[in-house]
């Protein structure tokens, strides 16, 4: 039962992150308001998707009240992309022509980020990608116009590397989603790993349509192989198909699971008491993480909506103060003037400052990489740090020879 909080006790908690204090004072803001275009996989990944809008309706609330931006309010205008490239398309320049937006973000699947991106560079309008993990985002397909806040595919599978690389596992079998996202993470692990473990070989490769995995021939597949690592870049239902088999056919014991986003609790409450013992994941261990800003975040959105954050709600609430302090910056919504100033602003954020690299305009927002665990009857993260993305990004010669723009 989620534990209840007063109000005034939150709003002491919010004066501890710097984003209230003496500014929740300040007289709400008025007059027209300034629109952001928000378009999200918000019903076919509605686990991540939905705590990530209510974060962002809070901290557009918290925002107005103290406010807005520029003294006018924000409003977020959320449109479902329909999980696909093209219903993504017709949905944000929906948003630009009908809903006057000053900029979009938003998005979730890679394949539709990338859709939208290059909507963006067409149009000529700011795209802020907040979930979408695919490297071609901000390297080979990247644009003056497109910006991502969520650490990479390839940052967050180094973080998982450089985990495990003192185990030196040799044999690794792998398992993706056959799309962008399931493709990039596995060509980067590859990559990273034969760097790490020279002599590495991969000796079975399972990549399952998204949403529709068979699991029991999955499992057989990499069992069959003998491998003494897998690495797992399955998520949401797919994910929780593959833990059940597994476990049934004993595919994990004795092997070493390397795991991308399997401790978010949007993935890891589904699994209950099926959660494996032992993967190292990037995740999101709400719960033990004692620093004041963050935990004022918690007790303001579980006192709002009776519920647990989910990475998707920390991700909206910076996302929404993220704009906030762009437009106040910039002193207009103006793209070109939102375009120069985003190119390395730092924010000071519930997880610590943010720098948006100009370079590629990927942010160092960092992630928590440990170990799942059973806590009662739950999934937990244990053994857990939170890495500064801005150690694992791609070198500037890197970006520099990928981007064309």
């Amino acid at each position: 039962m989620p534990q209840n909080f007063t109000r005034r006790a939150v709003v002491a908690g919010l004066g501890a992150t710097g984003l209230a204090g003496p500014a929740i004072a300040q007289t709400a803001a008025s007059g027209a308001p300034i629109r952001i275009g928000e378009l999200n996989s918000y019903s076919r990944m509605a686990a991540f998707a939905q705590p990530y809008r209510n974060a962002i309706q809070m901290a557009q609330d918290e925002i107005n009240a103290r406010g807005g931006a520029l003294g006018r309010p924000l409003e977020f205008v959320f449109r479902d992309d329909g999980s696909t490239p093209g219903d993504a398309v017709r949905v944000a320049e929906e948003l630009v022509t009908r809903e006057n937006v000053s900029f979009i973000a938003g998005t979730f699947l890679s394949n539709v980020g990338l859709a939208v991106s290059d909507f963006a560079n067409q149009r000529k309008i700011m795209f802020l990608a907040t979930e979408p993990l695919t490297d071609a985002l901000t390297m080979a397909q990247g644009n003056r116009y497109t910006y991502r806040l969520r650490p990479s595919t390839f940052m967050q599978t180094k973080m998982l590397v450089d985990a495990v690389k003192a185990r030196n596992i040799r044999r690794w079998a792998l398992v993706a989603p056959n799309y962008e996202y399931g493709q990039s993470a596995v060509a980067n692990f590859k990559r990273l790993i034969s760097e790490a473990t020279p002599g590495a070989e991969f000796v079975a490769e399972q990549f399952p349509a998204l949403g529709r995995i068979d699991a029991g021939a999955t499992v057989g597949a990499l069992a069959q192989s003998r491998p003494d690592g897998i690495f797992n870049v399955t998520f949401g239902a797919d994910l929780t198909q593959f833990v059940r088999e597994g476990n049934t056919r004993g595919l994990f014991e004795r092997r070493t699971v390397v795991s991308l986003l399997t401790g978010e609790p949007e993935y890891m409450i589904p699994l209950g008491e099926e959660t494996p013992e032992g993967w190292i994941v990037t995740g999101y261990p709400w719960e033990q993480i004692k620093d004041a800003p963050h935990a004022a975040f918690v007790a303001a959105y579980r006192a709002k909506f009776n519920d647990t954050p989910r990475l998707g709600s920390f991700l909206g609430y910076v996302f929404a103060y993220m704009c906030r302090d762009l437009i106040a910056k910039a002193g207009s919504v103006e793209t070109e003037a939102l375009l120069k100033t985003f190119d390395d602003m730092k924010f000071d954020t519930i997880s610590g400052p943010v720098t948006m690299r100009g370079l590629d305009k990927q942010a160092t927002m960092g992630a928590w990489v440990g170990e799942t665990t059973l806590s009662g009857k739950a999934g937990a993260m244990k053994n857990w740090r939170f890495e500064d993305g801005a150690k694992y990004m791609f070198t500037e010669a890197e970006v520099r020879a990928a981007r064309k723009g």
